[in-house]
């Protein structure tokens, strides 16, 4: 199949997450054509592409924003191979553009996590979960749990915490080279032991591919090998849409003013 010079993708935010992994290896242009709600991601909407058509679809340069997905692997218990001292095998690999959440899931206890940056031993926390979030998802799930707004330019990634069980563990922001590991020390294992129901602790990328999670499991992410250029809207700034769409500083609104 000849490799295409653009790809239009009709739909929403999911529609356009989906599009993205699916397609970020051709590394071939990504252009977001909003049919959903918000649309915060797609750049453009009907009446946009309409006005626009002939530069977009002409023969000249694309203005481009380049967005880093993470690569997500989860191991298995290394305390499982026959030597005792293993790595785990690998049971798992997938990849993000805006985030992975680790969830504690039914029946919702309490799950600990160990976190380890660049082989540097980190906290161990109780709590619901916790959310690695690229710039380009940090206005998502990361924004509601209470993390940072990430520059789309900025080369990082956000680590949240979902209700911690602690008044001090807040979010931090890493470098986009980081290597994050997280420890699954208790979960909520729903493998039909017990009275448990459902499935328990599961890794979640883009709040779209699951994942089920066990004791002793190992998450490593890692920011993916290669990016995805979305096709840039000239009429349109990123600013500018955190505040129209998402509605970010707004004022509350006085009755009668």
């Amino acid at each position: 199949m000849t490799k295409p010079d653009l790809v239009v993708v009709l739909g929403g935010d999911g529609t356009l997450l989906a599009q993205a992994r699916r397609f970020v290896d051709l590394d071939v242009p990504m252009l977001g054509v909003n049919l959903g709600k918000v649309g915060f991601m797609a750049e453009f909407d009907l009446a946009a592409l309409r006005l626009q058509a002939e530069s977009l679809f002409g023969d000249g340069p694309l203005a481009l924003r380049r967005s880093g997905l993470i690569d997500v692997e989860v191991y298995g218990d290394r305390t499982a191979t026959a030597s005792g001292n293993g790595e785990g095998s690998l049971k798992y690999s997938g990849r993000a553009l805006n985030d992975c959440v680790i969830t504690a899931g039914p029946p919702y206890r309490l799950i600990t996590l160990s976190l380890n940056f660049d082989g540097t031993p980190g906290p161990t926390f109780h709590g619901d979960g916790i959310i690695v979030s690229t710039p380009m998802g940090s206005t998502a799930y990361n924004l509601s749990a209470g993390g940072p707004i990430l520059s789309p330019t900025v080369e990082a990634l956000a680590i949240t915490p979902i209700c911690a069980q602690s008044l001090s563990f807040r979010p931090v922001v890493v470098g986009a080279s980081s290597i994050i590991e997280i420890t699954l020390l208790r979960v909520n294992d729903a493998d039909g032991k017990g009275k448990e129901t459902g499935q328990g602790t599961t890794l979640v990328l883009d709040g779209q591919v699951q994942m089920p999670l066990h004791l002793n499991d190992r998450i490593v992410v890692t920011t993916y090998g290669q990016s995805i250029g979305f096709v840039r809207n000239p009429a349109t700034e990123y600013w500018g849409r955190l505040m129209g769409k998402m509605h970010w500083a707004r004022s509350p609104r006085i009755r009668g003013g």
